[in-house]
């Protein structure tokens, strides 16, 4: 299935649960490629794609984090007939989070696990104006998190492309405020990398609020985008046994 929204590299009929993959801030779907094959066989990967890259360039990207998370929500309510685990690294925890309240409160639907990577609990603020600023400053920010070589942004055309989108993605990060209301009840996992400057151990610590179900805090090796080279170990982190496990 390559709808809109989500994206299906390697089906798995016999998968005993789903995982949903939330892209960071300028990423898309294809950054969770390589997950699906290496993922253990009791999961199949889905990766949500946001408007505005790769094969959905020519759409406006979302502007608001509401309506982002309920056209997610949307979309993944036919796949709900198997447990659901959702997994959002920075930007995409947040939208994972959301996600998983919108289809709590209007479809009666809870992931069996939500695990948020590199990203401060949503009511600890998040201040920042990369969204505001000149092309150059955006592009050096993405290489100062590891996302990005600043020679891929190089060429003007390049930017004209993919900036965008990016600024978007800052923009509603940057913009996002945490509105009281629907609590959680499935277990949630954070994980942060070990030399992340983004957030720290007690940023970390608020997501257990989020939740009336259980908590867990891992760290791994690594800056904020420790997720590349600790696939393996973030992998093993998303069964919804594992949050159980603890």
């Amino acid at each position: 299935m390559n709808g809109r929204w989500l994206r299906r590299r390697l089906p798995r009929e016999s998968a005993s649960y789903r995982t949903v993959c939330f892209p960071h801030a300028g990423g898309a779907a294809s950054f969770f490629a390589p997950w699906a094959t290496a993922a253990p066989p009791e999961t199949e990967i889905w990766a949500v794609q946001y408007p505005g890259r790769e094969d959905r360039l020519t759409e406006r990207c979302v502007a608001d984090m509401d309506t982002l998370a309920a056209a997610v929500a949307r979309h993944l309510v036919p796949l709900a007939d198997r447990p659901l685990v959702l997994f959002g690294h920075s930007l995409g925890a947040l939208v994972a989070y959301e996600t998983a309240r919108t289809l709590h409160r209007e479809y009666g639907v809870t992931p069996a696990h939500l695990v948020v990577s590199g990203r401060r609990a949503p009511t600890v603020p998040a201040p920042g104006d990369i969204h505001r600023r000149p092309d150059e400053e955006v592009v050096a920010e993405l290489v100062r998190l590891g996302d990005t070589d600043r020679r891929l942004l190089r060429d003007p055309d390049a930017r004209a492309v993919f900036l965008p989108a990016i600024r978007a993605d800052f923009r509603l990060a940057e913009t996002y405020r945490h509105r009281p209301g629907t609590v959680l009840t499935c277990p949630i996992t954070a994980v942060i990398g070990s030399e992340d400057t983004e957030v720290d151990i007690e940023q970390a610590l608020g997501w257990r609020h989020h939740t009336t179900g259980t908590f867990t805090l891992r760290r791994l090796p690594g800056g904020h985008f420790y997720l590349i080279p600790q696939r393996p170990a973030v992998l093993g982190l998303l069964a919804p046994e594992a949050a159980e496990a603890v």
